[in-house]
C-alpha cells in the first residue's frame, strides 16, 4: 500500500485538497500520514493510518518513510526541506502546490487535462518531482489550451482579474473586513443620493482606519494592477509566469509569446481573464468553439450573448465548481486571425488543489497501487 504524507493540509489549499480527496474516495487504498509544523503529536484527521498522531513535518527521517509527499505548506517549507530530503537519499515522489520547484529541469508542472502526455513522459523518464502550476496560467490553459495544442496560437495577451484567494487566506479575510467597513456608514446613515453614498464610501476607502495590513491599500471598491514583485522590462513576476509556465506545461518548442497585465480585484476565489489571441491562421468560430468545448469534461463554451454571459461567465456562477467556462468568443476588428475570449475558473480548485489530487491518482496508476 502506498504510504502518502500530507503537509500543510490545514491551510486554505490543503483544506480544499482534503475536501476533494474525501469526495473522490482518494484515501481508499493508501496509507495516509499527516504531518504538522506546529502541532506535532496532536490528533490527526480520521483518514490517518491507524489513527496515528500528527507527525513532525521537519523530521527528515519521518518524511523519508513516505513513498509520496504532498505539500501545501508553501515555498519557504519546500526550500527548507526538499533539498536536504533529496540529499539524504530519499527517492520518493514529491507533489507540491508551491512555485519553488516549478521551473526546475527535474520537475514537471502538472495539469493533466492539458498536459497528460507530458506528465506520462516525465514518469517514464523517472522524474519524481511534480508541481502545481501558477493558478492563473493553469486556469487559462484549462480554458483555451486546446488552441495551443493545435498549433493555432501565434501569440496571446491575457488581462487578468485575480481573486483575493490567490494571495492567501489572510487577504481574503481582510477583503471581507474592508467590505464591512465600506457599507457600515451607508447602513448607519441611509441615503438615496448616489453622490452622497459615493462620498461616504470614498471617505472610508481613504481612511487610515480601513483594515489594510495585508494588501497595504484598499482592495474593496478598487483594483490593484500589480501582483508579485517587479521583473526586468516592466513585468511583474506574475506576468512573467504566463509565458514561462505555459511553455513548460505544454512542452512548447519554440515558445509562444504570452504576456499581459495581472490585476487583483475584489472577488473571493475565482480568477477571470480577458484574452486576445493572434491565431496562426483564420479558423472559423464554429471550429474554435467545437475545439474548446471538446477539450475536456470541465471546459465549456458559453454563447456570446448577454444573458448567457451574465449568468454563466462570472466568478459568482463558477466559484466552488470545477467548471471552466469560456465565452465572449468573437473575431476582433484587427482581422480574422484575431480572437477575443473571456474565461473564469476557481483558483482554489483547478488553480491549486485539483491538479495535486489528480497527480496522486496518476501516480498510483503508474505504480500499480
Amino acid at each position: 500500500m502506498l504510504r502518502v504524507g500530507l503537509i500543510g493540509w490545514r491551510g486554505m489549499v490543503g483544506s480544499v485538497l482534503l475536501e476533494r480527496m474525501r469526495e473522490e474516495g482518494d484515501f481508499s487504498g493508501i496509507e495516509a500520514i499527516f504531518f504538522s509544523t506546529s502541532n506535532v503529536g496532536g490528533a490527526a484527521p480520521q483518514e490517518s493510518a491507524g489513527g496515528a498522531a500528527l507527525q513532525n513535518a521537519g523530521d527528515l527521517k519521518q518524511l523519508a518513510g513516505c513513498d509520496v509527499l504532498i505539500s501545501c505548506q508553501g515555498g519557504e517549507y519546500t526550500t527548507e526541506v526538499y533539498g536536504p530530503l533529496r540529499q539524504s537519499g530519499w527517492r520518493g515522489y514529491w507533489i507540491d502546490a508551491a512555485s519553488t520547484l516549478r521551473m526546475k529541469d527535474d520537475a514537471v508542472i502538472i495539469l493533466d487535462p492539458v498536459n497528460g502526455s507530458v506528465i506520462q513522459q516525465g514518469l517514464a523518464k523517472g522524474i519524481r518531482t511534480y508541481a502545481g502550476g501558477n493558478c492563473t496560467v493553469s486556469l487559462m490553459l484549462m480554458g483555451v489550451g486546446a488552441l495551443f495544442q493545435a498549433g493555432l496560437v501565434e501569440w496571446m495577451t491575457t488581462m487578468t482579474y485575480q481573486a483575493a484567494s490567490g494571495a492567501g487566506a489572510a487577504k481574503m479575510l481582510e477583503l471581507v473586513s474592508q467590505m464591512d467597513c465600506l457599507v457600515d456608514p451607508v447602513r448607519k446613515t441611509p441615503s438615496e443620493n448616489a453622490l452622497e453614498v459615493d462620498r461616504m464610501t470614498m471617505q472610508v476607502q481613504r481612511s487610515p482606519s480601513l483594515p489594510k495590513q495585508e494588501f497595504g491599500v484598499p482592495l474593496v471598491g478598487s483594483v490593484l494592477p500589480w501582483i508579485d514583485r517587479g521583473m526586468p522590462g516592466g513585468q511583474t513576476r506574475e506576468e512573467w509566469k504566463g509565458m514561462a509556465e505555459t511553455t513548460k506545461i505544454l512542452g512548447l518548442d519554440p515558445p509562444v509569446p504570452v504576456d499581459g497585465i495581472c490585476v487583483r480585484v475584489g472577488t473571493m476565489r475565482c480568477h477571470s481573464q480577458a484574452l486576445c489571441i493572434k491565431l496562426t491562421k483564420d479558423v472559423s468560430l464554429r471550429d474554435i468553439e467545437q475545439m474548446l468545448d471538446g477539450a475536456n469534461q470541465w471546459t465549456r463554451v458559453i454563447p456570446n450573448d448577454k444573458q448567457s454571459t451574465l449568468h454563466c461567465l462570472t466568478p459568482t456562477a463558477v466559484s466552488g465548481t470545477l467548471n471552466v467556462p469560456v465565452g465572449r468568443l468573437h473575431k476582433l476588428n484587427m482581422g480574422p486571425e484575431f480572437l477575443g475570449a473571456f474565461t473564469v475558473g476557481d483558483q482554489l480548485l483547478w488553480g491549486a488543489a485539483e491538479p495535486l489530487r489528480r497527480m496522486l491518482r496518476i501516480l498510483r496508476s503508474h505504480l500499480g497501487k
